[in-house]
C-alpha cells in the first residue's frame, strides 16, 4: 500500500477537523491575553464586555472557570487558564469572552480592560545566563555527567593533552511549531459526559487530562480527533482553548467552541526553546577524538516546564571519546513555556556539534566524513549497550557517492556570482517505543478493523495500521480498515517520538496472533466446519483437512458477526541489552550570492538508516520535511522577543518560512536494515530524523562557500557581509 488512505479526504475537503464540529446553540469563546510579561492582576473591568451584543458571559482570574490540578502523566503538572492573577509572560491566557458569534466575542474581548501592578521582566536570553540554574533530570539522567579514561582527572586535562582543540559557542533561535490548524476546541455536554473535538497526538491521553482537570471521571470524557492539522510535538497536551472549551459548555450547558488565532499560538501555547551551547572537541593528529565538552543553556519560563536536552541529545552519544562532559542548564525567563518541538535537542544540538565537528575537520585538514566515521560510536560513551543495529558509515558511503562528494573543494568553487559550497553532518534520533494496546476486529463480511486511540496529524499512521495489519492477519490491504483519533479506541498510539510505527506495530501483530489462535480454535469447535480436524490459517483462509473457508464464511457459518482481539506492547527486557537509535548522513549544497550574500539552498541529500521501511512514499514524506524544517532552522525560523517579552514577528507573514522557491530538489536515500531486536516489526522512527544535523549541514556548506563560520541560526544576511 503506497498511497496515504487519509489522502483523498484531505484534499477535497472532506476531512472534518476540530473546527468543522457545529452542533445546534453553538456558542464562541474568545481568549483575552496579558499584555505585559511580568506583574500581578489587580482587576479586570469587564462591564462594557458584557454588556456588548451577543456575549453570553465573560470568565477572568476573579471571576474563573472550575478547573481542577491536575497532574498529567506526559506533560506534568497543568497549568489552569484563569486560576493565577500572576502574570509571568506576555501573552499569557488571563480572560475568556462568550458569545454567540465569533467576531462578537472578539470585539468584546476588546472592551476589557485590565489593571496591572507590573514588574521587571526578564525577556533576554544572554541577560538570563547569570542567573541559569541547574536544569532537572535529563532523558534519566542527572544535568551533568562526565566519563573519564584512566588516570584523567578533569576533562580540561583532557582537552589540554589533545594535539588540536576546537572550542566555540553556538546559538539556536526560538521556534514556533506553526502548525496549520491552530490549537483549537469544540465541547459538548449530554448529562455528565464530555465530547471534546480536538486537534491533539494522543486522544486518550487527552481525555485522561481533561476528566483530571474538571473533576470527573476518564470514561465520562470522550476526545475525538480523527484529523490533525499538524502536530510536531506542540499538541501533546491540552492547550487553553480545549480547557476554556470543556469548562465554559459545563457552565452554560451550551457546546462552546475556542480557537486561537495565529498571532495567539506564539504565546499562548509552547515554543522550542533558544540555546547556547559551548562545545570543546580535542583530538588527536590522526583525527582521533580525545575529550567532547558540550555545555548547553536552554531557556525556559518562570515554570520551568520545559528544556531542550541539547547536551543529552546529541554529545552523550553520537561519537566514540575516551572522555566525555556534557552539562545542562535552564535560563528562567518570562517568556511563554517551552515544550516537545520536532526532534526535541536532537534538532538543536546538533546543529551545534556536528558544526564544531566541521570545525574540527578544517583544523585537521581532514575530510569532515572520514572524521565523523573515524570516531562513529560503538555504544554510547559509559554505556556497555551496544547499537543493536547501526548502518551510519554506509549512509555516508552511499550518500558521498550519490552527493559527488568526491568533487568537494575544501574552499568550495565559483558559478559565476555564487559562490557555491558543500555541507555534511550525521543524524541520530533515538530508537524509542511507548506502551500500545490496539484492537483488531475481523467482520463476518471479510473485512477486518484497526483501531487504537492514537492520532495520525500527518504523519501517515492511518495508512501503517492498514499496512501492518493487512500483513498480519495476510490479507490484502483493501480489506482492513484503520482508525484513531477516538478515546473509546484502545489506548495506544501516541504520535510521538517517532514510535508509533513501533508501538503500534508490534501491538497489532500480538493482538493478530491471539486472534487467528482464536479463529482457528473455534473453526474446529464440535459443531463448527471444521471440526475434529487439524485447522490451518492463510492468506485470510481457513484450510482443514478437506478444504477451505474464508474467515468470513466461517464466522457467519458459526453464527458470529465479529472476532475482537486486542494486543498490547511496551518496552521491555530489551531496553537493557542494547542501545537503540535511528541514523542519517545529511548533505547539502548551498550558493551564496559574492555581492548581495543571498544564500540559496540548492540540493539536499539525506540517506536514513531506519530499519524496516514500511511504506517508502510516506517514510521518504515524513523525511523530506524535516529536512525542509533544517532549512528553515538555518535560514529562516527565529521568534524575536521584544523587551516587553512581546514577540516581534507572531505571524506567517513575519515568522519566516520556507516556501516551494526557497527548497530544491530533495533527494532521499534509505539503507533498511530490519531491526527486530528493537521491535517485532523491525521498524524505528523516522519522523524526527530527518531534522536533525541539517542545519548544520547547510551551516558548514556556506562555511565551506564563503569561508565564514557562522555559529548562529537563523543565519542572516549580514552575518556573512563581512571583509
Amino acid at each position: 500500500m503506497s498511497a496515504r488512505l487519509d489522502g483523498p479526504r484531505k484534499v477535497t475537503g472532506q476531512a472534518d477537523y476540530a473546527l468543522d464540529r457545529t452542533f445546534p446553540g453553538m456558542l464562541y469563546g474568545y481568549i483575552v491575553l496579558s499584555t505585559i510579561a511580568h506583574g500581578e492582576i489587580t482587576a479586570m473591568d469587564v462591564t462594557a464586555a458584557k454588556s456588548a451584543p451577543g456575549v453570553v458571559s465573560v470568565y477572568s482570574p476573579f471571576d474563573p472557570l472550575e478547573l481542577h490540578p491536575f497532574k498529567s502523566q506526559l506533560m506534568g503538572d497543568l497549568w489552569l487558564p484563569l486560576h493565577d492573577r500572576d502574570v509571568i509572560f506576555y501573552g499569557q491566557p488571563i480572560g475568556l469572552v462568550v458569545a454567540e458569534t465569533f467576531e462578537q466575542a472578539r470585539d468584546a474581548a476588546g472592551l476589557i480592560e485590565v489593571s496591572y501592578q507590573e514588574k521587571p521582566a526578564l525577556t533576554s536570553m544572554e541577560d538570563g545566563l547569570a542567573t541559569a540554574e541547574d536544569a532537572p533530570e535529563s532523558r534519566g539522567s542527572a544535568p551533568s555527567i562526565e566519563v573519564l579514561a584512566d588516570g584523567v582527572e578533569s576533562i580540561a586535562d583532557a582537552l589540554a593533552q589533545s594535539s588540536v582543540v576546537v572550542a566555540e559557542t553556538y546559538r539556536t533561535a526560538t521556534q514556533n511549531h506553526a502548525a496549520m490548524e491552530p490549537h483549537s476546541a469544540v465541547a459538548k455536554w449530554d448529562g455528565g459526559e464530555l465530547s471534546l473535538y480536538s486537534g491533539n497526538q494522543a486522544s486518550y491521553l487527552q481525555a485522561t487530562e481533561m476528566a483530571g482537570v474538571l473533576g470527573i471521571e476518564p470514561s465520562a470524557v470522550h476526545a475525538v480527533n480523527p484529523y490533525v492539522g499538524g502536530a510536531f510535538g506542540g499538541k501533546a497536551g491540552t492547550s487553553a482553548p480545549g480547557m476554556l472549551a470543556a469548562a465554559a459548555a459545563r457552565a452554560l450547558d451550551r457546546p462552546v467552541k475556542c480557537a486561537l488565532t495565529r498571532e495567539q499560538v506564539f504565546t499562548a501555547t509552547a515554543n522550542r526553546p533558544a540555546t547556547v551551547q559551548k562545545i570543546a572537541l580535542g583530538a588527536d593528529r590522526d583525527g582521533t577524538l580525545i575529550a567532547v565538552r558540550h555545555d548547553s543553556w536552554s531557556a525556559t519560563s518562570m515554570s520551568r516546564s520545559f528544556v531542550e536536552p541539547t547536551s543529552h541529545g546529541t554529545s552523550r552519544e553520537w561519537y566514540a571519546t575516551q572522555n566525555l562532559s556534557i552539562s545542562q542548564k535552564m535560563v528562567p525567563l518570562h517568556i511563554p513555556p517551552g515544550t516537545f518541538m520536532r526532534a526535541p535537542g536532537e534538532a538543536s544540538g546538533s546543529f551545534a556539534l556536528e558544526s564544531a565537528v566541521d570545525e574540527l575537520a578544517i583544523a585537521l585538514d581532514m575530510d569532515p566524513i572520514e572524521l565523523r566515521r573515524r570516531n562513529s560510536s560503538l555504544a554510547p560513551p559509559g554505556v556497555d549497550l551496544q547499537w543493536s543495529s547501526k548502518h551510519l558509515d554506509e549512509c555516508y558511503e552511499i550518500g558521498a557517492q550519490r552527493f559527488g562528494w568526491a568533487n568537494r573543494s575544501p574552499r568550495g568553487h565559483v558559478d559565476g556570482d555564487w559562490l557555491v559550497g558543500m555541507g555534511t553532518a550525521t543524524a541520530m534520533f533515538p530508537g524509542l517505543r511507548f506502551p500500545a494496546t490496539v484492537e483488531i476486529v475481523l467482520n463476518a463480511d471479510g473485512t477486518a478493523d484497526v483501531s487504537t486511540g492514537g492520532a495520525d496529524p500527518g504523519t501517515g499512521l492511518l495508512t501503517v495500521l492498514a499496512t501492518i495489519g493487512a500483513e498480519s492477519l495476510d490479507i490484502d490491504p483493501e480489506r482492513v480498515t484503520p482508525h484513531l483519533g477516538d478515546s473509546q479506541f484502545a489506548p495506544g498510539g501516541m504520535s510521538g517520538g517517532s514510535t508509533a510505527t513501533a508501538s503500534t506495530g508490534t501491538a497489532i501483530m500480538l493482538a493478530a496472533t491471539e486472534l487467528l489462535d482464536e479463529l482457528v480454535a473455534l473453526a474446529a469447535e464440535p459443531g463448527a466446519p471444521f471440526e475434529g480436524e487439524v485447522v490451518t490459517y492463510a492468506e485470510g483462509l481457513l484450510h482443514g483437512n478437506h478444504g477451505t473457508m474464508p474467515f468470513g464464511e466461517l464466522l457467519r457459518a458459526i453464527g458470529r458477526e465479529s472476532l475482537s482481539a486486542k494486543g498490547s506492547s511496551a518496552p521491555g527486557e530489551e531496553m537493557t541489552k542494547h542501545s537503540f537509535s535511528s541514523f542519517g548522513a545529511q548533505f547539502c549544497e548551498v550558493r551564496v550570492h559574492r555581492l548581495t550574500r543571498e544564500v540559496r539552498v540548492s540540493r539536499m541529500l539525506g540517506v536514513f538508516d531506519g530499519g524496516r521501511i514500511i511504506n517508502p512514499t510516506q517514510a521518504r514524506s515524513q523525511l523530506s520535511g524535516g529536512m525542509i524544517w533544517g532549512v528553515s532552522a538555518a535560514l529562516h525560523e527565529g521568534l524575536e522577543t521584544e523587551p516587553s517579552g512581546r514577540p516581534a514577528n507572531a505571524d506567517f507573514a513575519s515568522y519566516l518560512l520556507p516556501v516551494n522557491a526557497d527548497i530544491p530538489e530533495i533527494d532521499v536515500q534509505f539503507v533498511e536494515y530490519p531491526d527486530t531486536l528493537h521491535n517485532a516489526v523491525g521498524a524505528r522512527g523516522v519522523g524526527e530524523i530527518g531534522a536533525v544535523g541539517m542545519a548544520a549541514a547547510v551551516a558548514n556548506a556556506v562555511c565551506n562557500a564563503t569561508g565564514i563560520r557562522v555559529r548562529s541560526i537563523p543565519i542572516m544576511i549580514e552575518d556573512l557581509l563581512v571583509e
